[in-house]
């Protein structure tokens, strides 16, 4: 059985809490023991806000472990693995010091604050022989899987051109505090940065036009290009100055010699060149589930991190980084 140390509580902790319950009841070898919040008496009555609906809005924890406390719950439980769900400045030293202590470790998006924290965890996490694996869950949506094995089966051909983007309104709280979180560049906007790295690897250089709608936010709105070899047209998009009732959108638009496969509110198509468009069959899950299965069974079946390699999020962390550089010279190439 992996015991499992929850620390943070707030809507993304809720998200993962929700997803190993799912586990455990498909019969999983999974078990949340613990949890820990500075604030886990409030939480555990209260309402997390977020841009996507957790199984519940309040939780019943009477069954487990709360602690305020990550050296209570350790010098407490007896654990396998920690989830970190906590502000991105915190990643770094706490996942560090878990996989120095024998834990392995899942640490939410984005890996850290900056890329040299971020190469210090993988550099632990191979001292240490630990598992540790990052919360780029768009690798594990239906959606993007379907689109990489395109990618890499090549059955319709190579890729001309790709757009993708993500947009919702402000988020709250320290996320406005873009020397926190990066502004929209490194806490949304990595979500797409990640599966153009994912799908076709590093590119050679990046262009991005960056604006502040929010004062001292970083940059909300951005839009950026990504420099292939092949001469192939990428381009990303974020926004989360989206007001109204608008919530939150996600897709892409991927070109191919023989196709192109788009994902919008209508869900996934794909629309050959010499036959008619359709919508394939997915798994009836997200990413979420999907991250949490598979580093729990690598941990389980003592099996290494395959899809989402420490290592390959660093490089879109490096990638996030130069267009941030390149925002603040107003779009100029930067070189990776």
């Amino acid at each position: 059985m992996l015991k499992i140390g929850l620390i943070g509580f707030g809507f993304m902790g809720r998200m993962h809490f929700d997803n190993y319950v799912r586990l455990a009841e498909e019969g999983k070898q999974v078990k949340v023991v613990a949890i820990c919040d500075i604030a886990i008496e409030t939480l555990k009555n209260a309402k997390a806000g977020g841009n996507m609906a957790t199984a519940q809005e309040t939780y019943d924890l009477s069954g487990y472990a709360l602690y305020d406390s990550v050296d209570k719950m350790l010098a407490g439980e007896e654990l396998d693995m920690i989830d970190i769900t906590l502000p991105t400045t915190l990643h770094a030293d706490l996942t560090c010091e878990l996989l120095e202590k024998g834990y392995h470790v899942f640490c939410e998006k984005p890996m850290a604050r900056r890329s040299d924290e971020a190469r210090r965890m993988v550099e632990t996490a191979e001292r240490t022989g630990r598992k540790l694996q990052i919360g780029q869950c768009l690798r594990f949506w239906p959606a993007y899987e379907y689109l990489k094995a395109c990618v890499e089966d090549g059955r319709y051909g190579a890729v001309k051109g790709g757009y993708f983007y993500r947009g919702s309104h402000a988020p709250a709280g320290w996320f406005l505090n873009g020397d926190l979180s990066g502004g929209a560049l490194l806490d949304m906007h990595i979500h797409d940065t990640d599966i153009v790295n994912w799908l076709f690897g590093k590119p050679e250089r990046v262009s991005t036009i960056g604006r502040n709608v929010i004062p001292g936010s970083g940059f909300d709105v951005a839009s950026t290009h990504y420099g292939f070899a092949d001469g192939k047209v990428v381009n990303a998009q974020v926004d989360w100055t989206l007001e109204g009732d608008f919530g939150f959108e996600m897709g892409f638009r991927v070109n191919f010699d023989g196709a192109n496969i788009i994902l919008g509110k209508d869900g996934l198509t794909v629309n050959p060149k010499d036959a008619a468009g359709f919508q394939p069959e997915l798994a009836d899950n997200d990413g979420y589930y999907g991250e949490l299965l598979s580093f729990s069974n690598a941990i389980l079946n003592d099996e290494a991190v395959a899809v989402c390699t420490p290592e390959s999020t660093l490089a879109t962390l490096e990638i996030v980084e130069a267009e941030q550089q390149s925002a603040e010279r107003g779009g100029e190439w930067v070189k990776l």
